[in-house]
């Protein structure tokens, strides 16, 4: 994105250091900006380190913007899987339905959808498409890595408030924002999910059931998961970690026996609908839900929107 002039070039600072904010400081420093990111957790400590982080709508709302920021996205991931270190695949995966089922109300966001007829046993419908395939810790290393290319900073801070000094800021803070914005609608969705050894998986399987996901990284698989409102415990729970694995299992045999590496937990920031609006010298940016990911570069350009009011 092309620098909009020296009228552009305003310090702005990013609290928030999960996918949304480093994703937003790097297209405000490709638009001109002075960016520094602030946050009480690096990246690869933030939620968006623990997600399995395949390209899916899900958790977020209203349908009209997330469709529109979501398909923003695929086409930039789209970009980006040619381009080695950025963490990105484009992977062919169905999701399986237990009846027969309408397009998803974001099915406009992907190029193709082709509905399944080999399905797995109990399931009625289903959908397959190429998806953005994100390998998290890596995508947080390079996005950290394009911030300090562009001469943006990115420091360690724990924040009492948010910046009142004049300076434009920007929120996204994911459940942060319960404190920073005083906004209570913000909620945590606990997800679980188990990190297992590569059995050769090169697709990836989801049944929005439960939700039991399984998505194939280079080196592991990512399988998952749960969807607790409410919860904020982090600490993974053995018997929930069996559960998932069983289902799992039963939707991808290959599975089966599969060496586990690590349980990780992340809480997803979820609201009613994704904040993404200006109030004076603050561009708030969360609620995303289980969608940062999915939703994290067409929200970026709208943050760059928002900023060059």
């Amino acid at each position: 994105m092309a620098s909009t002039g020296p009228s552009a070039r305003r310090r702005v600072i990013v609290v928030g250091a999960g996918v949304v904010g480093l994703t937003s400081a790097v297209r405000l420093l490709e638009a001109g900006h002075r960016v520094d990111v602030v946050a009480r957790d690096l990246p690869l400590e933030t939620t968006s380190a623990v997600a399995a982080a395949l390209w899916y709508p899900y958790l977020a709302l209203p349908h009209d913007c997330v469709t529109a920021w979501a398909a923003t996205s695929y086409g930039v991931f789209e970009e980006l899987s040619r381009t080695e270190g950025t963490g990105v695949r484009m992977l062919t995966g169905t999701e399986v339905l237990r009846a027969p089922t309408p397009d998803p109300w974001w099915r406009s966001a992907v190029p193709s959808l082709d509905r399944e007829t080999a399905l797995p046993s109990g399931y009625a419908d289903g959908w397959t498409f190429v998806s953005p395939v994100v390998d998290m810790p890596v995508h947080l290393r390079w996005l950290a890595g394009r911030v300090a290319e562009l001469g943006g900073t990115l420091t360690r801070m724990n924040l009492s408030a948010l910046p009142d000094d004049g300076t434009l800021v920007v929120d996204a803070t994911g459940l942060g924002a319960r404190h920073f914005g005083a906004d209570l609608t913000v909620v945590p969705v606990r997800g679980q999910v188990v990190v297992v050894e590569q059995v050769g998986l090169d697709r990836w399987t989801l049944d929005s059931a439960g939700p039991t996901y399984v998505v194939p990284r280079r080196h592991e698989v990512v399988v998952g998961g749960t969807e607790e409102q409410g919860e904020w415990s982090r600490t993974p729970d053995p018997a929930t970690a069996e559960d998932v694995l069983r289902r799992a299992t039963a939707l991808v045999p290959e599975l089966a026996g599969a060496r586990v590496l690590r349980h990780k937990v992340g809480l997803r920031p979820a609201r009613p609908s994704v904040r993404l609006e200006r109030t004076g010298d603050v561009v708030h940016c969360y609620g995303h839900g289980g969608a940062g990911v999915t939703l994290s570069w067409g929200c970026a350009a709208d943050v760059v929107g928002l900023a060059d009011e």
